[in-house]
């Protein structure tokens, strides 16, 4: 399972990267010609803003699969390994399961919705730029239900460890 989700991560990370260089470039060749050549290509500026849709959101999905995702970290840290860590945990993967369902629904809404509508320099449907919201939450879900196999495993380890071990304040009473 790690090995897919390896491989997925390095799929992510090189169309990203791909996007964002031909991005750049089209830019740079654009302030270029219109520099020099008083000349610019109206579908350059229209496939750099949606190369960086793309960008977005595949980033977005690549960070959710290095645990990046959308929360504050600092008290996360601090109750790392508590009970009231865990629930944080647990409430913030309930969270994130909300937001991506809702992104993975209007996503798909909007890329049905988009189908009649043309991009003017691409003359492409712009259903092709919106597609990559449900398919970026998509790959956000299957990352978070990673997350989640994670938290139910640390919950079973803990389990064990105060099972197996006297709670010190049962036994004080005693």
């Amino acid at each position: 399972m790690n090995k897919l989700f390896n491989g997925l991560r390095s799929a992510l990370y090189w169309v990203s990267v791909s996007a964002m260089t031909l991005m750049l470039v089209l830019i740079f060749l654009q302030v270029v010609t219109r520099y020099f050549f008083g000349h610019t290509f109206e579908w350059s500026e229209e496939l750099s803003r949606f190369l960086f849709v793309w960008v977005v959101f595949l980033g977005s999905a690549l960070i959710m699969g290095e645990s990046g995702h959308l929360s504050v970290q600092l008290l996360a840290r601090k109750l790392e390994g508590t009970a009231p860590g865990i629930a944080l945990e647990i409430f913030v993967n309930l969270c994130s399961y909300a937001f991506i369902l809702l992104l993975l629904v209007q996503g798909a809404k909007m890329t049905s919705v988009m189908t009649f509508q043309t991009a003017p320099g691409l003359g492409i449907s712009m259903s092709a730029v919106y597609v990559i919201m449900p398919v970026s939450a998509c790959l956000m879900m299957l990352y978070l239900f990673k997350d989640t196999v994670r938290i139910i495993k640390a919950i079973k380890a803990r389990n064990r460890q105060t099972d197996g071990v006297l709670d010190p304040a049962v036994s004080e009473e005693s």
